[in-house]
């Protein structure tokens, strides 16, 4: 690292540690929240330039209803990371205006229902801090007037190009991703090689989940950076990518028709990364009951908020549990249809992220 860049690192630091002495003490029985973690292993697999582990942190709910994070996030940020890694997110809490007296004043509760109503508000505020533009935003691109010669770049460009820039943007999307995890209560608490599995396992599958927030529904079309692009601008020649580009719409547009608040799909989002029969996990019991603990709070969001059926007896909370099937089912088709182009053009580099994730060399 540079001097500025290891000063801000020491300064993000200091600023957690002072928080986290005004933090109160948690009981055993909320300890869904303690995110105190030793790594599994001495090696460090590096995930956007930082490593995981030496993070410790604790999330408290206090009297004026905010939720607090306070952590201290250590980076060891490579000179290709810089720049995504420390502007466009920032991992400070937004606890500025909360007074030491409320962060002294916490409430310590055993109580489930409030327990569930503070792991939806934590969710929820690590999906808002991730997210790269807010909703407003993307509802003001979808009535902006589109500019056509953008949208004939993106159709007539190369095969190899399309790959390459989509490949850009879901990176972008899962550097964001990966923050969210590690501030999902418990997640940085799992064993180092439990991440990963969870991450490389369920990463793509979270990036539709998030590509819903850009379908716009009138129109079909989904926000690819500052242009819509309907569905028919990422078609190839190859019938199986054209099913991997139709899938991803389908259920990027089925989600976005449920018209979840942005708490409800924070939390279908965890639920999905905290799936416990995912290949190759150890800690199954933990994660199991990580999973449940989110469920039950999405459950009671969605009883608030989604009271009727959609169709017949089938309510939203049905209608999302039928869906993580079909994640699965769009992820596998995304590797082979990676692991085949990747085959087909072996020179093309991609990004490192990106490798690292959906390696197909296996």
């Amino acid at each position: 690292m540079s001097k500025k860049q290891r000063e801000k690192v020491e300064d993000e630091v200091r600023y957690h540690r002072a928080q986290l002495r005004a933090q109160v003490e948690q009981t055993p029985d909320s300890s869904v929240f303690d995110h105190t973690q030793t790594p599994s292993s001495t090696d460090q697999l590096h995930y956007t330039g930082y490593t995981y582990g030496n993070e410790v942190g604790s999330y408290t709910y206090n009297y004026s209803g905010q939720v607090n994070a306070a952590a201290t996030m250590q980076y060891d940020i490579s000179a290709d990371f810089v720049d995504s890694t420390t502007t466009a997110y920032d991992p400070r809490p937004s606890i500025d205006h909360v007074s030491e007296n409320n962060l002294i004043g916490s409430v310590v509760t055993t109580d489930p229902a409030q327990i569930s109503e503070l792991l939806s508000k934590t969710i929820a505020d690590a999906h808002a801090r991730t997210c790269l533009y807010t909703t407003e935003h993307i509802h003001n691109m979808f009535r902006k007037t589109q500019d056509i010669s953008k949208l004939i770049f993106y159709k007539n460009m190369a095969h190899e190009e399309l790959w390459l820039e989509c490949a850009q943007k879901l990176t972008t999307v899962i550097q964001q991703i990966i923050e969210f995890a590690k501030m999902v209560p418990g997640f940085m608490k799992l064993s180092q090689d439990d991440q990963i599995v969870l991450l490389k396992a369920g990463s793509f599958e979270l990036a539709i989940l998030r590509m819903s927030r850009y379908i716009d529904l009138s129109s079909g079309c989904v926000l690819y950076g500052d242009t819509m692009l309907p569905q028919d601008a990422f078609y190839t020649t190859d019938t199986s990518e054209v099913k991997l580009v139709t899938l991803a719409f389908e259920v990027s547009r089925g989600v976005a028709e449920l018209k979840l608040t942005e708490t409800e799909l924070a939390l279908y989002s965890a639920c999905v990364l905290l799936s416990s029969d995912r290949a190759g996990l150890k800690g199954l019991a933990e994660i199991g009951r990580l999973g449940q603990a989110v469920l039950r709070a999405l459950r009671i969001e969605l009883d608030r908020n989604h009271s009727l059926p959609i169709k017949g007896d089938v309510t939203v909370y049905d209608a999302l549990l039928a869906k993580i099937p079909t994640l699965r089912e769009l992820s596998m088709l995304h590797m082979e249809t990676l692991g085949k182009f990747k085959r087909s053009t072996p020179h093309l580099d991609f990004p490192a992220l990106h490798k690292e994730l959906f390696s197909v060399d296996s």
